[in-house]
């Protein structure tokens, strides 16, 4: 069993008037087999979190720690975090113009494994991953996210997940941009990696249409930074039927 525990995370991003502090203060204990789902209104530090967590330079840890295992995940470097179990698919993926995905997949594999997949086993658990996710045995030539659908780049992000096999999975909005298929199909991929029952997710979201497909353990409501309050799927619920105008000053209109 793995533990991923962040303890008074404050963190910061430099804008053109100087630091901005963003997280004031977030603490949070993810064990294997989880769900958290992460909420809040926009600008609540939610999408924070999932890059502070990954090693994104461009934000600034200024007080706090974060450890797997006992591990200080903040002293590693992006690809220590990755190596350690730290997955992370984006809310915008990136394009990678002359890399193939099927070449993108076995290079992270080995790095991440530090050996070579064997080549039988590994093309066939490729194809495997692709049929469930309902993606054309063509993608696997396409270069990484290029021309590719809103669909299609969140179904290579859960891809990369089923493949890589990390011990804790963030997902930054990952029900973004999805129309009703796309989504339950990505939905099913999340479910077939928690059905294990060795990763724990952690699942930002905005909405709670995803929550439809995949039932969380904790639900934690960000504003402004921090956990405004927590609790279990009915919290979701509640969320759904209320919105977060309770936790914003009087008078904020949420986006």
């Amino acid at each position: 069993m793995a533990t991923l525990e962040i303890r008074d995370l404050h963190v910061s991003v430099e804008t053109k008037e100087g630091p901005k502090p963003i997280l004031r203060g977030v603490d949070l204990t993810v064990g294997s087999g989880e769900t958290h789902a992460i909420m809040g209104p926009n600008g609540s530090g939610k999408s924070t979190l999932a890059y502070s967590l990954a090693g994104h330079p461009k934000y600034e840890v200024t007080a706090g720690t974060v450890t797997l295992d006992g591990a200080d995940v903040l002293a590693m470097s992006v690809d220590e975090r990755a190596k350690a179990g730290l997955f992370l698919a984006m809310q915008y993926p990136v394009e990678v113009p002359g890399v193939s995905v099927t070449n993108f997949l076995r290079t992270a594999k080995t790095a991440i494994d530090g050996q070579a997949p064997a080549l039988r086993t590994w093309t066939k658990d490729v194809k495997a991953a692709m049929e469930l996710l309902r993606m054309d045995p063509e993608f696997a030539t396409r270069n990484v996210n290029e021309g590719f659908s809103g669909g299609e780049k969140k179904r290579h992000e859960i891809l990369q997940l089923e493949l890589l096999k990390p011990k804790f999975a963030i997902l930054d909005e990952t029900d973004s941009g999805l129309d009703v298929d796309a989504l339950r199909i990505v939905s099913e991929g999340v479910n077939r990696v928690r059905s294990g029952g060795e990763v724990g997710v952690l699942l930002i979201t905005h909405y709670t249409r995803i929550l439809r497909y995949i039932t969380p353990d904790f639900v934690h409501v960000f504003v402004d930074g921090k956990v405004a309050e927590q609790g279990g799927p009915e919290l979701a619920e509640r969320l759904e039927s209320e919105g977060y105008d309770r936790f914003l000053p009087t008078g904020t209109v949420t986006a």
